[in-house]
């Protein structure tokens, strides 16, 4: 499968794998993913006080009978003003396991389905000698990417720093891809250097 390279020197075209780009979209797999992916994001450290671990409430505070009022046997119940949590949450692990295979499928079928739809572009690798925001705003424009994940194959501290003043525009490495960022991109930059390693990763 060829697909057409976004160059501002000339016009060229990139050799992709059908097997990584060319598959069936996967709902379900796919929301699979993003529900371990979301779930994993989860840190699980919310912790709230129960009735017994609330300092105080030995005593009963009144008693059982004659007041007029309900009966209670602590002050630190759930009913009463500074008492424990009834259901009190406590620290938890949210991640559910998922193959690897069955990850690298729904990465391979949301590619897919970005290819489909046209939100999926290659570009040339972009080369700045110091980080400068209006060259790769002009970069951008020549080809209309305005919202836009560009993913490339290692970390250019140049780009990243140009990039990150301009709004809805992000810069990834292969290594940082998941669904979710995926899934929520509008379009998909990728360079013809991380389109390899993609290959590479989701056909392993």
């Amino acid at each position: 499968m060829k697909i057409d390279l976004l160059s501002t020197t000339k016009k060229q075209n990139i050799d992709i794998s059908d097997s990584a780009f060319g598959r069936d979209f996967n709902e379900s797999l796919v929301h699979q993913a993003v529900v371990s992916y979301m779930a994993g994001s989860r840190q699980g450290t919310s912790q709230q006080k129960t009735r017994s671990d609330v300092r105080g409430g030995g005593k009963k505070p009144y008693r059982q009978k004659g007041t007029g009022r309900a009966r209670a046997g602590t002050i630190r119940s759930p009913l009463w003003r500074g008492g424990g949590v009834a259901f009190a949450s406590r620290p938890r692990d949210y991640s559910k396991k998922i193959n690897k295979k069955m990850y690298r499928a729904a990465i391979r079928s949301i590619f897919s389905e970005l290819l489909r739809q046209e939100k999926l572009v290659a570009i040339e690798n972009p080369v700045l000698d110091k980080p400068k925001t209006k060259e790769i705003a002009k970069f951008l424009s020549e080809f209309s990417l305005s919202k836009v994940l560009i993913i490339t194959d290692e970390i250019d501290i140049n780009l990243f720093l140009s990039v990150r003043n301009i709004p809805n525009v992000d810069v990834i490495t292969v290594r940082e891809i998941n669904p979710v960022i995926l899934l929520k991109a509008q379009k998909v930059a990728v360079t013809a250097e991380a389109f390899k390693q993609i290959e590479e990763w989701v056909d392993a």
